[in-house]
This record gives C-alpha cells, structure tokens and sequence, in this order.
C-alpha cells in the first residue's frame, strides 16, 4: 500500500474513532454491539495457569478498515505516531472469557471456537457481542503485548459474516505435524511473525494430543524463537562478512545501533533506558544485557525478554538474505520520546527499518567502534564507549585475535 492511501487511511480511521467516542460518551453503559474483530483475539497470562483470560478484540461499532486496529507493520510502515497506536488500542473492546488451556469448559467450549475462527480469519468478521457487566477502563503497558483497550466479561457473542481462512493455513492445521514444523512451512509461504504469533496462540498447532492455548505474551516471543532458530541452522554454515558493518537508526523513540563483525555468529544485545523513557521514570539511566554464542541460548533471555527475541529475528532474516554470518552486537536505546510501551513489534520494526538503511562498512573494527560511539553521541546523545566495553563479544573476538596473531 503507498504512503499516500497509508495516511489517508489513517486520518480516515483517527477521525471515527473521534466520532465513535464522542457518541458513546457513557461507554460504560454499553451492553450490546454490533461489530467487526480485526481480527484479533488476546489470551491473557495473568490468571492461575493453566486457567486464562481470552478476549476477543473488537471496535465498538462495524468497521471496514477493523484490520488497522491490530495490524503492527502497517503501523510501521506508514509511520505512524505513539498517539495514533494509544488511540487505535484504547477503542478496542476486549470481551472476555476464562477457559482451561487444553480442556475448555463445556459452558466456553463454544466460545473459544469462535475466539479460533477470528483469529484464523484472512479478513475482518462481523460479529453481535452481548456484556454480563459493565466496561472497564484498559490500556496497561506490557514489555511484550501490545496494549489493550477496554474490557468487560463477554456474555454472548454470534458471528454474522462469513470467515474465510487461508487454504495453506488450513492445510497445516489438519495436518499432524509438529508447532515449530507448521509454523517453519507457514513463515517458508509468507505468513509473517504476527499472523503465527497469533495462530499459534489459540491452539491449532502442533500435534492434536499437544494443542493448547497459548498467552498471547508467550506466543509473540515463541515464534521469534522458532523462526530465529530455524534460520540459525542455514546461517552458521554461510561464510563470515567481508567487512564491519554499522547500522543505526530509530523508530518511535527506539534508537538502534547495529554492529556486524566477520566472525562465527554470535549475538548481544544491550537495552539502555533513558530516564524520562516509559521503562524508566527515575534520574538514571538503567541498562540490562543477554547474548547468545554459536550454539545458541539455553534458556529464557530473562533480562531484556521478548525485545531480545523481536530484535534478533530482523538480524537474522537480514543475514540469511545476504547468505552470511556474523557477530551481532546490538545496543538499544530507548528514548524519553517513547513515552508509553507498545510492546516488543515496536523493536521488530525499529530493527527492520534500521537494517533497511544504507550501512557503514569498515575494514578495521576500532574505526567502526569509533564510529559507533560517535554517531551514538551525536545522533542520540549517548556514548556507548562504557557499553563497549562491557561487551562479552567484543572481548571474545579480541581474545581470538591475540590468539591468531600468537600461532
């Protein structure tokens, strides 16, 4: 879609919303809708496992352009504002449900197939929602998801329109196949992170005696992985760079910069919170760090979490498109500008577009290094210079190059 029809319908969409707003005043006397889901349904992860909350997401009223409310790359893409997301999110209805993850009750049986068929759905789908309560206020900042808007517990809900589903999609479903293989075939037919992420959330994946609903949190991060790992399998036999390369780069207040070093691939990530930033209201900046070596991570990357995962995967569809390998050494940094979280695709498309700029090249890596600190200072107004040398890759590639030079 052009930039053009990207703003057009941007306006388009901000303008209802106002509309919508300003004709349901008293919102929390809502009880009955007639609607469109994106479509998209949330399941939370905030109740006592394996017991969950799912939400089916919708705006308050039928909506041809209901897709916009819930499609991250577009938002990317058209560059959109971080008030444009809060306000697309905060118009969303979550009518929810509870339900076990691999045994429904028999009373939201019928419920969590409809949560299915929406989430499976290539286009928005009509639906009729009837409230058990009042709405409440939403919109509560997550690391990972993206925020929600209002809820309210779901009561009865029809769906009027027609659900179309993607013929390969149905294919992989019915087949008796592994989660990870269904989504490597699905990624391998153009199906992006954010379709599998949510597929893989309702449990139509994986062996039939395995599926289970997944919190929306764990899915998001799941399929980074899983298709991160899958790329790792080609990436590590491909020969290094030729040169150190640098990118950088920023995207709603989240600042990237990038270093690729001609080695055996590895990958580090620093994430750095200025302080005026949505994850750091204090008066210093915080930090925190994971990486991985050749062989990969063993567990959780539980200090930067699902923004380690979201990162990396751009990295690594990035050197796969070159047919190359490399040591990755990113630093993030999140700006006072990035005043409310979104959640981890604002890292995803930060690092795709940083990676989709002209990049730097350099024969010696102390000039990249250099180069690095200064265009962090300048750009940013941070000097990684401390961050360097924390580093665990740059030490290991040091470390490897005294050795060279000693044999």
């Amino acid at each position: 879609m052009q930039e053009k029809e990207g703003k057009d319908i941007r306006f388009e969409v901000i303008k209802k919303i106002a509309d919508t707003r300003f004709k349901y005043r008293d919102i929390g006397k809502i009880s009955e809708l007639s609607t469109s889901s994106p479509p998209s349904v949330f399941i939370g992860s905030k109740l006592k496992y394996p017991l969950v909350n799912v939400g089916i997401l919708s705006p308050l009223e039928k909506d041809e352009d209901a897709w916009i409310y819930d499609d991250a790359e577009f938002w990317a893409k058209n560059n959109f504002g971080i008030r444009d997301v809060v306000s697309l999110r905060e118009s969303l209805l979550n009518s929810r449900f509870q339900s076990k993850v691999t045994d429904p009750r028999s009373g939201n049986r019928k419920f969590v197939k409809m949560a299915q068929e929406l989430a499976l759905a290539s286009k928005p789908v009509d639906l009729e929602i009837e409230l058990k309560s009042r709405v409440g206020p939403g919109f509560k900042r997550d690391r990972v998801v993206i925020p929600q808007g209002m809820s309210a517990p779901l009561k009865k809900a029809k769906i009027t329109g027609n659900v179309k589903i993607n013929p390969k999609l149905d294919k992989v479903m019915n087949d008796e196949i592994k989660a990870a293989e269904a989504v490597e075939i699905l990624y391998m037919n153009n199906f992006s992170e954010y379709i599998l992420s949510k597929v893989l959330s309702v449990g139509v994946l994986g062996l039939k005696k395995d599926r289970k609903l997944v919190p929306t949190r764990w899915s998001i991060t799941a399929t980074d992985d899983m298709i991160g790992k899958k790329l790792l399998e080609k990436i590590r036999d491909y020969p290094w760079i030729e040169n150190h390369e640098l990118f950088f780069g920023e995207f709603m207040g989240n600042c990237y910069l990038v270093m690729l070093f001609p080695n055996i691939f590895s990958y580090e990530l620093f994430e750095l919170y200025l302080p005026g930033s949505s994850w750091n209201q204090g008066k210093e900046i915080k930090a925190s760090t994971d990486m991985e070596d050749f062989y990969g991570r063993k567990n959780y990357a539980s200090n930067t979490a699902g923004g380690y995962y979201a990162a990396r995967l751009p990295i690594l569809e990035y050197l796969e498109k070159e047919k190359k390998q490399a040591s990755v050494l990113a630093i993030r940094i999140e700006l006072p500008s990035y005043w409310a979280a979104l959640g981890v695709w604002v890292c995803r498309e930060a690092m795709k577009k940083v990676l989709g700029n002209n990049n730097l090249k350099f024969s010696d890596m102390k000039e990249m290094l250099e180069s690095a600190r200064k265009i962090g200072m300048i750009k940013f107004g941070y000097d990684s210079s401390k961050i360097l040398k924390k580093s665990k890759i740059l030490e290991n590639i040091k470390t490897q190059t005294t050795l060279g030079k000693w044999f």
